[in-house]
């Protein structure tokens, strides 16, 4: 198994080559910004490579790493998550973070109550989700809901969640009769 080197943060992955000297479309998991002052990138199962350019392109990035220099070459590294290292990510405004950031946070009730403690972000698409590990194990939290409040380098407060949101088990609800997908014999 290939591992890590430990505070990277999954910025995104490789795509197509764009043009024939090697440069790459770079999708990017959150603000194409933030990745234009880095000088290098960890590709997973490569190491470390150095960027030679790196430019905004429409709503995404184009990059050239050093030592790619061919059509054929950028085609071998398509599909590779890239990472970069969280000390060389620029710094954010206040009410912004990085993901990398909330690892390690613990979760509360609005009253305090330690529920948990996040162990990742997951990157779902339109969606992205903290995974909380409590006592009796973990659970999946969408973090764009109204009830997820961060406080940066403090905690993850929810605020109005739904009642056994973690821990707890959700109501069972018996099927409806009328849509033919109840329980057992059908009786009159």
């Amino acid at each position: 198994m290939n591992s890590l080197p430990p505070d990277l943060t999954r910025v995104g992955h490789l795509m197509a080559p764009q043009g024939l000297r090697g440069a790459m479309k770079l999708f990017v998991i959150g603000e194409t910004a933030q990745l234009l002052a880095l000088r290098r990138l960890y590709l997973e199962g490569l190491g470390w490579r150095r960027i030679a350019s790196i430019q905004q392109q429409g709503l995404g990035v184009t990059v050239q790493l050093l030592g790619t220099d061919t059509r054929e070459a950028a085609l071998e590294l398509r599909g590779l998550k890239v990472y970069a290292h969280d000390s060389e990510l620029p710094g954010l405004e206040d009410g912004q973070y990085y993901y990398h950031e909330l690892r390690g946070l613990e979760v509360q009730d609005v009253a305090g109550t330690v529920l948990g403690e996040v162990q990742d972000v997951l990157d779902m698409g339109f969606q992205d989700v903290l995974v909380v590990k409590y006592s009796g194990g973990s659970a999946l939290l969408p973090l764009q809901a109204p009830y997820v409040v961060v406080k940066r380098g403090l905690a993850v407060v929810l605020d109005g969640a739904p009642e056994g949101l973690i821990g707890g088990q959700a109501d069972t609800v018996k099927p409806s009769r009328e849509n033919g997908l109840e329980d057992g014999p059908e009786t009159e």
